[in-house]
């Protein structure tokens, strides 16, 4: 089928949780599109396993919109989440309805001062170096791995400029993650996220730090995020632990496996032919648009809605998903 690879049977058993032990209820968790593009089929199905999830542990659902990449935020991507949640019926309990909400209330540049509050805590506190580094220089040795810590014992003023903050990390972390069938140990920070960036070299927040500071901050206490985030999974509780934020390590998370490309690889946002909005110019349905996905997990399958999809992912009854 084009502009899709057909997910193996293995990775369909990640998403068969009649396989979990124990599950308690949940209140809250979210949705949290970046508008640096148009929303994609691998977005939708994480959203359909979103929704799932939350009507199964009686969770609520937040829409947050992610904007913290500034340069690549545009308002008609912004309009697009709007416009492909209202179209495709996926719902959400709080959070921004419309451009509007979202610019008057819902923008990060409305919570930044959370994060600065969190970015002065980890300078107090000696959690943080000055880097220099550019990405180029980071990635130049394809024999390392990640970030070699070329700056961590050069005392860089940390209001030097066109320097990053970085956040001192350990190989040893003893990390717990709590996922829908109990807890998951991790000894060791993964190599791409050593000493990972939470200040930009333009002064502002990076992903990780506001992605912790809002999950916390809003009570979400499930995330729902493709398995390729497992790294910044490890790293956002790392970096809890470090801002002493001790709810951030009772969130539920569930990785689940990506829609892959006819290339092999997870399908991004500049790709056209498999965004929602490219579809919807084609004049296809969201019945269309969910059998589309439908069929990436078993060739032949159809799904009429978000919930149509969600009962091929073979999920438990719901008193089954609240036992315990």
């Amino acid at each position: 089928m084009s502009g899709f690879l057909i997910l193996t049977n293995s990775q369909v058993a990640e998403i068969n949780y009649y396989e979990m032990e124990r599950t308690t209820a949940l209140t809250k968790t979210r949705l949290a599109p970046t508008p640096s593009g148009f929303l994609h089929l691998g977005n939708i199905f994480s959203f359909v396993i979103t929704a799932e999830l939350a009507r199964r542990t009686g969770a609520k659902i937040l829409l947050r919109i992610d904007d913290f990449d500034m340069e690549r935020t545009r308002k008609q991507y912004v309009q697009d989440i709007f416009d492909t949640l209202n179209f495709l019926e996926i719902p959400w309990d709080e959070g921004p309805r419309n451009l509007r909400e979202y610019e008057t209330e819902f923008s990060i540049a409305h919570r930044m001062e959370n994060y600065e509050a969190a970015l002065r805590k980890l300078k107090e506190t000696g959690n943080v170096f000055a880097c220099t580094c550019s990405r180029a220089m980071v990635h130049a040795d394809p024999a390392n791995y990640g970030y070699q810590g070329t700056c961590r014992n050069k005392n860089i003023a940390l209001d030097a400029d066109n320097t990053c903050w970085r956040l001192l990390t350990a190989d040893n972390t003893g990390l717990e993650v709590r996922t829908l069938w109990g807890p998951v140990a991790s000894a060791r920070m993964p190599p791409d996220m050593k000493d990972f960036i939470v200040r930009k070299k333009d002064r502002l927040p990076a992903y990780q730090l506001i992605s912790v500071i809002d999950d916390v901050n809003y009570g979400v206490d499930l995330v729902v995020r493709g398995e390729d985030l497992r790294s910044s999974t490890l790293a956002q509780q790392y970096l809890a632990m470090r801002l002493g934020a001790p709810t951030f390590k009772e969130i539920v998370f569930y990785h689940h496996p990506l829609i892959m490309g006819e290339d092999g690889k997870k399908l991004a946002k500049s790709e056209g032919a498999t965004s929602v909005y490219h579809l919807r110019q084609e004049g296809k349905t969201a019945a269309d648009i969910y059998s589309r996905i439908a069929q990436s997990i078993k060739p032949g399958n159809v799904a009429g809605s978000w919930q149509e999809l969600a009962l091929l992912m073979d999920f438990p009854p719901k008193s089954e998903m609240q036992r315990g």
